[in-house]
């Protein structure tokens, strides 16, 4: 049994929205496709986000000139990253960490479409990173 402290209700709408995207449109598309759908979806369920919104990162106080630009920030917090892979790896994995750890934030999403099933990997971040604070395909 879960306890109530693993279940996240934003991740859990956020994740049920991918999974009508997938139902609907199921794999084989481009990862735009997705975005713009799963961008509707979640508009028609009232989950706040915004669409690759730009994050600079810092060096020593000084702002650098490139930026982090996730898919998705939702709920003003939670990083979505859409891929559209047969399947995904540790580059995709380290791209969501990368975000995470550059806006501060401590949840994130990594959500691939390009599979029959749904993958769906949830991240938590902390200042004191652990490998197994990542939890797999949680079950709500």
């Amino acid at each position: 049994m879960k306890s109530e402290q693993s279940v996240d209700p934003r991740t859990f709408e956020i994740i049920g929205a991918a999974m009508e995207v997938h139902r609907e449109l199921g794999c084989g598309l481009n990862e735009v496709f997705y975005q713009d759908a799963l961008a509707v979806e979640m508009q028609l369920r009232g989950i706040p986000f915004v669409r690759e919104p730009a994050y600079h990162v810092f060096y020593k106080g000084i702002k650098l000139p490139s930026f982090l630009r996730p898919d998705f920030v939702c709920y003003g917090e939670v990083i979505v990253e859409l891929k559209a892979l047969t399947q995904t790896a540790g580059r995709e994995e380290s791209q969501v960490l990368g975000y995470l750890k550059g806006t501060g934030f401590q949840t994130g999403l990594l959500l691939n479409f390009g599979a029959p099933s749904l993958f769906q990997k949830r991240f938590i971040h902390s200042s004191e990173w652990l490998p197994e604070a990542a939890a797999e395909n949680p079950s709500y």
